[in-house]
């Protein structure tokens, strides 16, 4: 994190003071955008299957794609044909919209795209314009239900559902937008959401993070041994939830690396680690796999929703009429 970052999870000080301005005008122009669109002059696209949002309003590291990992077996298991769009942040495609394969790259689609593919095989597609990414799945895969991995602000895309993600632990930071504060939305957002869900908690909003075993980077398979000790590095919003999972499984951190937030890693960066073991997440590891030393692990997290929110999401597709009474 760099210095205003860290600023917006400690008392208002100085610094976010100062640029408070720049939040005053941030917040005037995502209002004014959201007053067009809620008048009609500006138009948002509708698509022709119904639209799940998962988003936040605030940035990074709030747990977003394991609940995506999570919400698109549970929707299948209900019968529906899933599919997911995402912005594919950091992600260089040849085109777009860009269907993900088992040929492309984390440069190409992007970690966390790359990621959800990986883990389930689902058609997702990548790009800026999400109308044309819809209209992509519509023409080629005829989806039941689209889930947007992210977009709770892009208010061009009309959305049946929004469920937004909120981080227990550190919640909204000092409460500000940014760039004072972490906010994109300010907190009465929520009362507009169709489900405010957090992670971390173990209440009948909440879902826990629970880890599944060390992996391999270089295979993808499951490590029935690692050591005991290594260095630990991420390029993930909120680092210091990893690492403790880390210590909580029984591995020492002899180092901390931590990179920006989707930082695409090259073999450069690990040139001071080449005989010491090295664990990280699983949306670091689909970016370094094709250079992985034996001796590299990832931690597998998934998320485990309470019955409780899964209650509450099944009676939301009901009454949504996405699915039928009784499935």
């Amino acid at each position: 994190m760099n210095k205003i970052e860290k600023s917006w999870y400690k008392p208002i000080g100085l610094l976010n003071i100062a640029l408070l301005p720049l939040s005053g005008l941030f917040w005037l122009v995502s209002n004014v955008r959201k007053v067009l669109f809620k008048l009609g002059i500006k138009s948002s696209y509708k698509a022709p299957a119904p639209v799940l949002i998962v988003g936040n309003i605030g940035i990074g590291g709030n747990g977003k794609t394991p609940f995506v990992l999570w919400l698109v077996p549970y929707l299948q298991s209900l019968g529906l044909k899933v599919a997911v769009i995402s912005r594919g942040y950091g992600s260089n495609p040849p085109h777009t919209p860009y269907h993900v394969t088992e040929e492309s790259s984390a440069a190409q689609a992007g970690d966390e795209p790359l990621l959800i593919f990986k883990r389930l095989g689902c058609d997702i597609v990548i790009g800026g314009d999400r109308q044309a990414s819809i209209e992509y799945l519509i023409e080629h895969n005829e989806p039941d239900i689209i889930v947007s991995d992210d977009g709770l602000q892009h208010y061009q895309l009309a959305r049946d559902i929004e469920i937004c993600i909120i981080d227990n632990e550190r919640r909204f930071g000092n409460g500000l937008l940014l760039p004072s504060g972490p906010l994109r939305e300010l907190p009465s957002r929520l009362k507009s959401v169709d489900l405010a869900v957090y992670n971390g908690s173990v209440k009948e909003d909440g879902y826990s993070l629970c880890t599944s075993g060390f992996f391999s980077v270089k295979t993808g398979q499951r490590a029935q041994e690692y050591p005991s000790k290594g260095i630990a590095v991420s390029a993930i919003g909120n680092p210091s939830r990893f690492e403790k999972s880390l210590q909580a499984n029984g591995v020492t951190i002899t180092q901390n690396k931590h990179f920006a937030d989707h930082h695409m890693y090259s073999e450069q960066d690990f040139e001071a680690y080449t005989k010491q073991p090295v664990f990280m997440t699983e949306k670091d590891a689909v970016k370094c796999q094709s250079f992985a030393k034996d001796n590299w692990y990832f931690l597998r997290v998934d998320a485990v929703p309470s019955e409780a929110l899964i209650e509450k999401l099944h009676c939301l597709l009901e009454k949504k009429g996405i699915i039928g009474h009784g499935i």
